[in-house]
């Protein structure tokens, strides 16, 4: 019998990928679309809802194709997609009544607002463990709701379907017969009981979002139909979904309590397993399912930095000719004894500090310091920040640090071995880089091996990741803690109350 073969669908908030793997985890092939972006307004981002799905069918037959493999020879169909992102469409005709709207789309800041005057915040919170924010999914449809013509009374007739990016493309690749999404997916919505693991009546009514809308929450490693053979050529299980920061998790084969991993985009993720225990924030981190499998839930506490990539890219701005690489250069030759400190709230402070009117600073400059000083300093922001937030992950799950901690790191900041060790070093936890980037993607296709059988459990599928390569720390315990007390020192600074 032929070795089983696990496509990944990885659909991105830029662009929608596909990439075929063999079960030691082994990339075979690959194909990717661009997806334009849509700004009607000022603060409102959309997505065209049926180019997502076209582009779906079409990276999924050619990633195959460039593996010179084919799809008789695919086990299972793993998703993974931008999380809070959410499409309303008929039951009927299949037709989405508006654009996607994006996950950065800002336009529902009115009603959370009005939500957290009568604070009501706490109580959402302890439901969902989120924050009312625009970024999640239930005032997104809300305002769908009441915005789209008609919209409304569809919805209480039983006339309309809604879901994030997952359930859409399911249904879609399904022919119709699938109107499901997963825990991961379900928990970045607003409306989901994170605990009780089901949609929230209390919630729905909050927000006005009719739970009938709102598809079947499953495990990640569920049973998700398959695809109508009319639309890929042969049906295929898809047996595995995760939102896209949680595939993350598992294809860094964080499973256990304690295991954590960082994404260093133009800002960074980092997700904190902390197992079947869901903590409250003391510092307004996210509580999130990491995962639901064969019924037990997992959990994770979640922290965004705004800034991280986009620092390196500010640097370049001022007159850094040739790329990142150029940047890090100039960096790793700064003189590090002049302490200058970059704090690049830019866009404000995100986790701990939640201060949206902060804005970013330099300090310590001298005669001495130049654009190596400044590069250093843009750098060793990006590792500062990660540790403001280990430090609060720390105090708000103490247990999940009762061994020695490790932070595992893709995303293209890690692809620098001298980034990752000035990762080590400045937050004094042991780093571990994959050495596959495509950790997304890989993850749901774990997810889907372990839904179709591939592997016998996340302890197997984990054990079948690509080869890491670790970072412990080198500098000195003085050193580190003097750059994060002048680090604090600075935050303190920009801060705006």
């Amino acid at each position: 019998m032929a070795d089983p073969l696990i496509l990944a669908l990885d659909q991105g908030t830029t662009s929608t990928r596909a990439i075929l793997f063999a079960a030691d985890g082994t990339a075979l092939g690959e194909a990717g679309r661009p997806l334009q972006q849509f700004y009607p307004r000022d603060g409102w981002v959309e997505h065209d809802a049926e180019a997502i799905f076209a582009a779906a069918v079409e990276v999924l037959k050619e990633a195959v194709e460039t593996a010179g493999r084919k799809l008789a020879e695919v086990t299972a169909i793993g998703v993974t997609n931008q999380r809070e992102t959410v499409v309303i469409w008929e039951k009927a005709t299949g037709r989405a009544i508006h654009r996607a709207i994006v996950w950065q789309d800002r336009r529902t800041e009115p009603l959370c607002a009005q939500l957290r005057g009568t604070g009501r915040e706490g109580r959402v919170t302890e439901i969902t463990g989120l924050l009312l924010d625009p970024y999640f999914s239930g005032t997104k449809l809300a305002w769908l709701l009441d915005n789209v013509a008609g919209a409304r009374k569809a919805a209480e007739a039983g006339e309309l379907m809604a879901g994030t990016i997952d359930a859409w493309v399911i249904w879609k690749l399904t022919g119709g017969r699938v109107h499901a999404t997963d825990a991961t997916n379900a928990s970045r919505t607003l409306l989901y009981d994170i605990r009780v693991g089901d949609w929230s009546v209390e919630m729905g009514e909050m927000l006005q979002v009719p739970l009938g809308l709102l598809p079947e929450v499953r495990d990640c490693t569920g049973d998700y139909g398959e695809t109508d053979a009319a639309i890929l050529g042969r049906a295929i299980p898809i047996r595995g979904v995760a939102g896209d920061q949680q595939a993350a998790l598992m294809g860094q084969g964080c499973i256990r309590p304690g295991e954590m991993k960082a994404t260093y985009g133009t800002g960074c993720f980092l997700l904190l397993n902390t197992g079947e225990a869901a903590p409250l924030s003391g510092a307004r981190l996210l509580t999130t399912v990491a995962a639901r499998v064969g019924g037990t839930t997992t959990y994770a506490l979640e922290g965004a930095i705004f800034i991280a990539g986009a620092a390196i890219q500010w640097v370049e701005a001022l007159g850094v000719a040739g790329g990142p690489q150029a940047v890090e250069k100039l960096a790793a030759g700064a003189n590090e004894e002049l302490g200058v400190v970059l704090v690049p709230a830019f866009t404000g402070l995100g986790a701990p500090w939640w201060d949206a009117n902060a804005r970013g600073a330099l300090f310590g400059l001298t005669r001495d310091a130049g654009l190596p000083e400044i590069a250093r300093a843009a750098f060793d922001a990006c590792a500062l920040q990660t540790r403001d937030l280990i430090e609060a992950m720390r105090a708000d799950a103490p247990q999940a640090f009762a061994g020695q901690a490790e932070l595992r790191i893709d995303g293209g900041m890690a692809k620098s071995p001298w980034f990752s060790q000035r990762l080590a070093d400045l937050t004094g936890v042991s780093v571990c880089r994959a050495a596959y980037q495509e950790t997304t993607a890989l993850g749901a296709a774990l997810f889907a091996g372990v839904g179709a059988g591939v592997y016998r459990d996340v302890e197997d599928a984990a054990a079948s990741r690509p080869k890491t390569e670790g970072f412990t720390p080198a500098l000195g315990r003085q050193a580190r803690e003097g750059a994060y007390a002048r680090w604090l020192d600075a935050v303190a600074r920009v801060r705006s109350s």
